[in-house]
């Protein structure tokens, strides 16, 4: 959401002095005759250009102070329509732009106070909010630090509603926002923690996971905050239903520096192990599950489908009998087709099952890592296919010169 470009001004005309006559008005617009009459007459009075005065227009000086005693008025969203008060905001911005470089200390005070004051309004109105929030992102430069406090608000009242969707936002447009920001490196590894810890609050796990990937990327891999991001990922990783990627996580210096962890026994199983190397390692570590809030019986199922497409990569092209697969499993052979069905549905393997042969043709499978021996399988199988094409090819040449193919 905050791409939008589509900016709406309701005050864009007028003097300097108009428009701050019409920014107190609005302000003030639900109070009685007297009390806007009292609330405006100071401004009007430092607006004046008297004797010995510079005309407004031309003194700098007292327009930075109007503005400024103008936005301590500022105290919430107003009274207006949704349009009425986003133009309000758009021109206080508009205002603090044009007298403070949004480089400056000034500009960042002003806009993270009112940035506070939106979002902790307590009118309901979120679409508005979103919009004043999502014009101002798109106002500052491209490079500015105040993308991110601005965009952190825009997170923190969405989190706040349950409305995170509503920001749709997409991984590649925060690794583009951080390699545009000119923000430290502890502020952009901050700044994806938050988006995985809103994602974890929305009940979004396998989200917050992959950004959780990005968050320690960011770390110094010897860190202490790595090792202890590492140790949560690895947990995550092996929690999480729909991971089958743990070849990615020894791709991770943060990861391989905590070698000492008990779970990194218990990963390295999952990457290359199987259901005896995995019982072996829980009876070793009776307490460890469930000190991590890990399900042994949702571990047992993804090792077994691991298994499953590591036999299934080893036979592609292949018919692969029942038994193999209950006795690698070790599952009844009725319970086979049940655990194809659920490998497929996994997005490790894709093939067809026979009942009437009590076999399941492998068509392709993914590989649990992709080292040597799986390089290696993937030559035999290239130069398969390349001698048949070959031999195809001598057929078509053979049948062209004997006449019974026309040419």
């Amino acid at each position: 959401m905050a791409n939008t470009t589509d900016s709406v001004s309701i005050f864009a005309e007028g003097t300097f002095e108009e428009q701050i006559l019409e920014l107190l008005s609005y302000i003030v617009r639900n109070r009685s005759e007297e009390e806007r009459s009292n609330f405006v007459a100071p401004f009007q009075n430092a607006l004046k250009s008297g004797e010995g005065k510079k005309p407004i227009d031309e003194d700098e000086g007292r327009r930075k102070l109007i503005l400024s005693k103008l936005l301590q008025e500022v105290r919430g969203l107003g009274d207006g329509t949704d349009r009425e008060i986003e133009g309000f905001y758009n021109l206080l911005f508009a205002h603090i732009f044009s007298l403070h470089p949004p480089t400056s200390p000034e500009a960042r005070q002003y806009l993270t106070t009112l940035l506070k004051t939106i979002s902790s309004s307590p009118s309901e109105r979120l679409s508005v909010k979103y919009r004043i929030v999502s014009n101002l992102f798109n106002t500052v430069p491209r490079n500015s630090p105040l993308r991110l406090t601005i965009y952190q608000t825009l997170l923190q009242i969405a989190t706040s509603k349950e409305e995170l969707a509503v920001l749709e936002l997409t991984k590649p447009d925060v690794q583009k926002w951080l390699s545009e920001w000119e923000i430290t490196a502890e502020e952009k590894s901050a700044f994806l923690k938050s988006i995985a810890v809103a994602y974890v609050q929305a009940e979004q796990p396998a989200v917050a996971y992959d950004y959780s990937l990005l968050y320690l990327q960011s770390l110094p891999a010897s860190s202490d905050e790595a090792k202890t991001a590492a140790a949560d990922i690895v947990a995550t990783a092996l929690r999480l239903p729909t991971v089958f990627d743990f070849d990615a996580l020894f791709k991770l210096d943060a990861v391989i520096n905590i070698k000492d962890h008990e779970l990194f026994s218990l990963l390295q199983i999952f990457l290359s192990g199987g259901l005896p190397e995995f019982n072996t390692w829980q009876s070793s570590h009776p307490q460890a599950l469930e000190k991590y809030q890990i399900s042994a019986s949702e571990l047992e199922r993804k090792i077994r489908l691991l298994t499953l497409a590591t036999l299934a990569f080893k036979h592609i092209g292949q018919n692969l009998p029942y038994s193999k697969v209950a006795e690698a499993l070790q599952v009844d052979t009725s319970e086979v087709e049940k655990w194809v069905i659920d490998v497929i549905r996994a997005g490790l393997v894709w093939g067809k099952l026979s009942q009437t042969t009590q076999s399941f043709h492998i068509s392709r499978a993914t590989a649990r890592s992709f080292e040597k021996e799986q390089w290696q399988a993937l030559e035999k199988r290239l130069v398969a296919w390349k001698a048949g094409l070959a031999g195809i090819l001598d057929v078509v040449i053979t049948a062209k010169k004997q006449g019974s193919v026309p040419a």
